[in-house]
C-alpha cells in the first residue's frame, strides 16, 4: 500500500519580509521553500513504494520504518541509537533501515561523516560527535543553529544560522578532544579590514559590513582539499573563498539573486551553486592578471523554482540539481561542456538535499522520503527503492566512507539521513540492480 502525500511546493518571492515568515514557519529552514510536514503512519513495514525516473523504471525494494524513543540516555554510557536490523542479518546486497535515533535537541539541520565518526548538527546549537553507534563526544555553539558541517583533517568547520564560519580542532591528548579555535574571518582580519573604509560594502539599505563577513546564514560550505580551499555559500547571495592554512579569506564572489543553498567542488577545477533565485552557476579558479579570482564559466540552469540542493559525482562527471519543484535535473560532460541529461522525477514535493555513492544517486525530500537512483552507463537513471522512514521532511544526507578492505564498496553503502522529526536514520543501501525490471 502506498503511502498518501499531497501538497504541492510554493516557491516563495524574493521579499525579505516573506523569508522572515517563513523562517518562523519551518524553524529557520531553507528560503524560498515551502515546506509542509506529514504526519505518516507509523506502521510501514510492509509498505511498498514504487517511483520512475522519466528515462526507466525499476522494481522497489521494501522499506522499514523504526519506532520513536524520547527517553535521553546518559551520555557515554548505553548508545541511543534503536537497532531494528542486524547488518550481518544474512540479507545479501538488501536495502533495509538499520537503526534510528532520536533526540530531544530539535530539527536535524546538517550531516558529516568522516571516518568512522558521524557529526550532527541540530538548531539545539549541539554538535554531537558518534562513533560505532556510541556517543563519542559532542561541542556546542554559542549562538546559530548548525546548518553546514565539514571535515578537514583534524579540522572542523561549522556554518550557522547567526552568519559565522565557527572552526574546531580534534585533539585526542585532552578530555573534551573537541575545541573551539577560532572564527572565519579571525577577529585579527575582520578588524584589520574594518579599519579601511574601502573594505566595506552595502548589504541593505543604509548598512555597510566588510565584505570578508558573511551577514546572514551561512547555508553551505564545501571543501577542495587539493588546493587547501573552503567555501561558503550564504542567504546572503555571497561565496566566499577561504584558505584553510592560514583562514584568510582570499574573494567574496556575488554569486546570486538570492540566497545561495547549496557549494559544491567538483571536477576539472569547476565550483557549482545553486541558489534560491532558480539558477545553477559553473564557477573557475583562474588568474587574471596578478589575482586569482573565481569566474562565472556558465549558468547550467535558470527556472523558477528554487534550487535547494546540488551534488557532483566525480567519478562519472555528473552534476545533479534537486528543487523546490520536486525535480531533479542533472548534466554530464562531454568534452569541454556540460551536456543536461535529463530530469529524475520520484518526489511530490521539495528535494532538499543530494548525496552520491558509487553510481548511486541519493534525494531526500519534504514528502518524508529518500529515492535511491542508480545511473547506468548510458546516463539512463533506474529508481531502485524508496527508503520510507522518517515522519518529517529529509534535511540532510551522509555517506560513510567505504572501509579499504570492502571489496563490495560499489554495491553497498551505509547511508545516513537526518530529518525535521528530530531523527537520524541509518541505512544499508544495496547499488545492486533490481532483479525483475517491468
Amino acid at each position: 500500500m502506498t503511502q498518501g502525500i499531497t501538497g504541492n511546493p510554493v516557491v516563495l518571492k524574493n521579499t525579505l519580509l516573506r523569508r522572515q515568515k517563513l523562517a518562523v514557519l519551518l524553524h529557520s529552514s531553507e528560503p524560498n521553500v515551502f515546506i509542509t510536514t506529514h504526519q505518516q503512519p507509523e506502521n510501514t513495514e510492509n509498505n511498498v513504494n514504487h517511483r520512475h525516473s522519466n528515462a526507466s523504471s525499476s522494481s522497489p525494494v521494501l522499506s522499514s520504518n523504526s519506532s520513536p524513543i524520547n527517553q535521553m540516555p546518559s551520555p557515554y554510557s548505553k548508545s541511543p541509537w534503536t537497532l531494528l536490523h542486524d547488518h550481518d542479518d544474512g540479507s545479501i546486497h538488501s536495502t533495509a533501515l538499520i537503526g534510528s535515533l532520536i533526540r530531544e535537541e530539535g530539527h536535524i539541520y546538517s550531516l558529516a561523516s568522516s571516518g568512522d565518526l558521524l557529526y550532527t548538527g541540530s538548531d539545539s546549537k549541539n554538535i554531537r560527535v558518534w562513533k560505532n553507534l556510541m556517543e563519542f563526544s559532542g561541542f556546542k555553539s554559542s549562538s546559530g543553529l548548525v546548518k553546514a558541517i565539514v571535515v578537514s583533517g583534524d579540522r572542523i568547520f561549522t556554518g550557522h544560522q547567526d552568519g559565522k564560519i565557527r572552526v574546531w580542532k580534534y585533539s585526542d591528548k585532552t578530555k573534551k578532544p573537541y575545541k573551539r579555535i577560532g572564527n572565519l574571518p579571525t577577529k585579527k582580519d575582520y578588524i584589520k579590514s574594518s579599519i579601511n573604509p574601502n573594505n566595506y560594502i552595502e548589504v541593505r539599505r543604509r548598512r555597510n559590513v566588510p565584505w570578508i563577513k558573511h551577514y546572514d546564514a551561512v547555508a553551505c560550505l564545501s571543501l577542495d582539499e587539493e588546493q587547501g580551499l573552503l567555501y561558503s555559500g550564504s542567504w546572503d547571495r555571497s561565496l566566499k573563498v577561504w584558505r584553510i592554512s592560514d583562514s584568510k579569506c582570499l574573494e567574496s564572489v556575488n554569486a546570486h539573486e538570492d540566497a545561495i543553498n547549496s557549494v559544491v567542488v567538483g571536477f576539472g577545477g569547476l565550483v557549482f551553486t545553486g541558489s534560491a533565485d532558480g539558477t545553477v552557476k559553473v564557477w573557475r579558479r583562474e588568474l587574471t592578471g596578478q589575482i586569482t579570482k573565481h569566474v562565472l564559466v556558465y549558468t547550467l540552469l535558470d527556472q523558477e523554482s528554487a534550487v535547494t540542493s546540488v551534488v557532483v559525482n566525480a567519478s562519472e562527471t555528473t552534476v545533479y540539481a534537486g528543487s523546490s519543484d520536486g525535480l531533479v535535473n542533472f548534466w554530464e560532460r562531454e568534452k569541454q561542456t556540460l551536456s543536461h541529461g535529463g530530469v529524475l522525477r520520484g518526489h511530490k514535493l521539495a528535494v532538499l538535499c543530494l548525496a552520491t555513492a558509487g553510481n548511486l544517486l541519493l534525494s531526500g525530500s519534504a514528502d518524508n522520503s529518500i529515492c535511491v537512483w542508480r545511473r547506468e552507463g548510458d546516463g539512463i537513471h533506474d529508481c531502485l527503492s524508496v527508503l520510507n522512514g522518517h515522519t518529517g521532511p529529509v534535511k540532510c544526507l551522509a555517506v560513510q566512507d567505504p572501509s579499504e578492505d570492502d571489496d563490495e564498496k560499489d554495491e553497498e553503502w551505509i547511508v545516513y539521513s537526518g530529518s525535521l522529526d528530530n531523527s537520524v536514520n541509518l541505512w544499508r543501501v544495496s547499488g545492486l540492480p533490481a532483479t525483475c525490471h517491468h
